[in-house]
C-alpha cells in the first residue's frame, strides 16, 4: 500500500471518530411547553343506553323542497338502534364516516312502520314527526340502504322489536301512567260524598258567618245614624239658644 492511501484512509477513520465524539457529547434538550393542554372526554350521550343493533348502510332524504321533488343522499356510515336503560326508549342513531356527523337522530314509535322501497329489496322507507339530525325538530321521509338483503331484513326484525319494546315497556306509550290514573280516581271515588258533605257544611257556616257580619253591620250603621240624629238636634238647639238670646238682648235695648 502506498503512502497516500494509508493517509486518505487515516483521515477517513480520524473524521468518523471525530463525529462519534460529537454524537456522544450532544445533550438531550427538553423544552417544557408555554401553555398545557388538559385532556378533555367527550360524551356522545351514549352512556345510558344500550346498542341493539348497528350495522352500515347508506342514507337518503326526501327533499320535498326542489321541484321536482327527489331524493337526496344523507350521509353513509354506521346505523344503530339505542335502548335507554330505564326509559325504556329507542332512538335511531346514525353518524357519517369520518367526520362523525349525525345524519339521522329520532326516537322510535310503535306506529312506525318500515315499508320496502320500490325497485329495491334491500331499502326500506319511514317517516319521522322529529328528526333532530339538523339540530331542530322537524318530520323527515327517510330511505336507508343496505349492502344485502341478509342486512336488510336482520334490520327490519331488530326495528319490529324496537316498536315492541317501546311499545309495552315505556311509560309514554305503555298507558302506565293511565292506569295510575285510574287508581287514583278509584281510591278518590268512595271519599267523594265525605268531601261534599263536608263542603256543604263549610258553606253553611260561611253564610252563618256572613249573615252575622250583616247583622253586625246594619247594628253599626243604625248606630251611626242615630249619634248624626243626635249631633243634628244639639246643632239645631244651640242654634235655637243663640236665636233667643239675641233676642232677649234686643228687647233689653229697646226699654
Amino acid at each position: 500500500m502506498s503512502a497516500r492511501n494509508t493517509l486518505t484512509v487515516q483521515r477517513c477513520y480520524d473524521c468518523e471518530t471525530q463525529d462519534n465524539d460529537e454524537d456522544t457529547n450532544e445533550v438531550d434538550v427538553h423544552f417544557e411547553p408555554i401553555i398545557s393542554l388538559p385532556l378533555i372526554e367527550v360524551s356522545n350521550n351514549e352512556e345510558d343506553e344500550v346498542e341493539m343493533i348497528k350495522m352500515r348502510a347508506k342514507l337518503y332524504r326526501y327533499d320535498s323542497s326542489n321541484n321536482p321533488a327527489e331524493w337526496k343522499e344523507r350521509g353513509t356510515g354506521e346505523v344503530k338502534l339505542l335502548r335507554h336503560k330505564t326509559k325504556h326508549t329507542v332512538r335511531v342513531v346514525m353518524r357519517r364516516d369520518k367526520t362523525l356527523k349525525i345524519c339521522a337522530n329520532h326516537f322510535v314509535t310503535p306506529w312506525m312502520e318500515l315499508k320496502p322501497n320500490c325497485g329495491s329489496d334491500r331499502a326500506w322507507v319511514w317517516s319521522v314527526l322529529a328528526d333532530y339530525a339538523d339540530e331542530q325538530l322537524k318530520p323527515e321521509l327517510l330511505a336507508i340502504r343496505f349492502a344485502n338483503v341478509e342486512n336488510a331484513t336482520v334490520w327490519k326484525e331488530a326495528f319490529e322489536k324496537a316498536k315492541k319494546i317501546v311499545g309495552s315497556e315505556c311509560e309514554i306509550y305503555a298507558g302506565k301512567n293511565n292506569s295510575k290514573e285510574k287508581h287514583v280516581e278509584s281510591d278518590s271515588e268512595p271519599s267523594s260524598d265525605v268531601s261534599y258533605s263536608e263542603s256543604t257544611d263549610n258553606e253553611e257556616q260561611a253564610n252563618k258567618l256572613i249573615e252575622g257580619d250583616l247583622k253586625i253591620g246594619s247594628n253599626r250603621i243604625e248606630k251611626v245614624e242615630a249619634s248624626e240624629k243626635q249631633i243634628k238636634d244639639e246643632e239645631s238647639m244651640e242654634k235655637v239658644s243663640k236665636e233667643l238670646e239675641q233676642l232677649q238682648v234686643k228687647d233689653m235695648e229697646e226699654k
